[in-house]
């Protein structure tokens, strides 16, 4: 019995003995494997790859409408469409010249790879910096100056300008326009001669009066241009400066104006004729696409009515239906391209032949403008 009783107990030692053995080796072995799966995890949180860091920087407040509104706009919908692919900062109100340069060459030290400045006069030192960062992928807006790394994109903002004239040409009683003209550069003479002539298609005795505030963005300076065109008899205003103070100066005085850059219906309901938007999202989310995707690459783009990229939108109910049917038959003919807005024959305002019998501008052509159409009262300073 004893010796029964002592295998009985050895055997049940060795069957302790084996099932902690076993229990050892099935706790190391998920110790193993959780050790695996935690070097999985973390190998795969190396290989992550890092967001791409896209930077933009402005010529004035974010603020809540006009053109650096439109471009934070698409910025914002960057961010909701590429997720944690990406990594967007924004640098507001930076002056164009040194200190564009400064803020520039400090997003490329912050990492950034692909950098949009939103201002023509961020072209200089948009281009010092990127021949000195040949790794960092440049986009300038309304800009001419490309090299391998720096490229350009524009809005045809001139053709919301002939739509804003031909409303403009219908609505005013004095036959005089007034357009608030930022700096007189080819972006911003297209679009006064644009506003002209979509006026005089539907009415031939207007004249354009355009005072000049060689600003981008002063509301005081907007307000008492606007002002200086009202007492001048202009009862219709178009700008292309980025605050809502031309529309609020002409609500004041019970004239028209509109909305440049975004909606701006909202600031002078009641003098607002319509607002011609700007939507910047489809060309940022190409570019990050083609950084993204190493398809990057220097080029020039000039999207307009056709590609969505400006529009006019919200049309007073006072604007009578014809003019209405004739808005949407001109951006039909925008975006088929059976119409242009510059198309021969067009004169200067001193009479010289500027565009042939039948011939339709090219972008070179337009690029160079440095005059004003007939139409359109005085000199452009510094040209014609």
């Amino acid at each position: 019995m004893k010796s029964s009783s002592k295998r009985l107990w050895m055997c049940a030692g060795f069957a302790a003995t084996a099932l902690s053995v076993s229990t050892l080796m099935l706790a190391c072995g998920k110790k193993e494997e959780a050790k695996e799966s935690g070097n999985e995890a973390s190998k795969a949180e190396t290989s992550k790859p890092e967001p791409l860091k896209v930077g933009f920087i402005y010529v004035g407040p974010v603020g809540d409408s006009g053109w650096t509104f439109a471009h934070d706009t698409a910025r914002k919908a960057l961010d909701e469409k590429f997720g944690d692919r990406i990594k967007t900062s924004a640098v507001e109100k930076v002056p164009e010249g040194a200190d564009a340069e400064r803020v520039i060459r400090e997003l490329v030290a912050q990492g950034h790879k692909l950098i949009f400045a939103t201002s023509f006069g961020y072209g200089d030192a948009m281009e010092r910096v990127a021949k000195d960062h040949p790794d960092v992928k440049f986009e300038h807006a309304t800009g001419y100056k490309t090299t391998e790394n720096l490229r350009v994109y524009e809005g045809r903002f001139y053709e919301d300008a002939f739509l804003c004239g031909v409303i403009a040409g219908k609505m005013t009683k004095s036959n005089v326009l007034g357009f608030v003209g930022s700096f007189p550069i080819p972006e911003v003479l297209r679009n006064v001669n644009a506003y002209t002539l979509g006026a005089q298609s539907v009415n031939p005795k207007v004249r354009t009066k355009v005072v000049w505030v060689n600003s981008w963005f002063d509301p005081r300076k907007e307000a008492d241009a606007a002002q200086s065109l009202i007492n001048q008899k202009a009862d219709v205003l178009l700008q292309n400066t980025d605050s809502a103070a031309v529309l609020q100066i002409a609500e004041k005085n019970g004239k028209f104006a509109f909305g440049w850059d975004s909606d701006m219906s909202a600031f002078a309901p009641k003098a607002h004729l319509a607002s011609a938007v700007l939507t910047w999202a489809p060309y940022y989310e190409k570019a990050v696409n083609d950084v993204l995707n190493n398809t990057w690459k220097t080029e020039v783009t000039k999207w307009g009515t056709r590609e969505g990229m400006n529009d006019l939108i919200k049309i007073n109910d006072a604007v009578p239906e014809d003019v209405r049917k004739k808005i949407d038959a001109l951006k039909a003919g925008l975006k088929d391209g059976s119409f242009s807005v510059f198309k021969g024959p067009l004169t200067d305002n001193s009479g010289k032949l500027v565009l042939g019998k039948n011939e339709v501008a090219e972008d070179a052509w337009k690029g160079g403008i440095n005059f004003f159409v007939k139409g359109v009262e005085g000199k452009v300073p510094g040209g014609k």
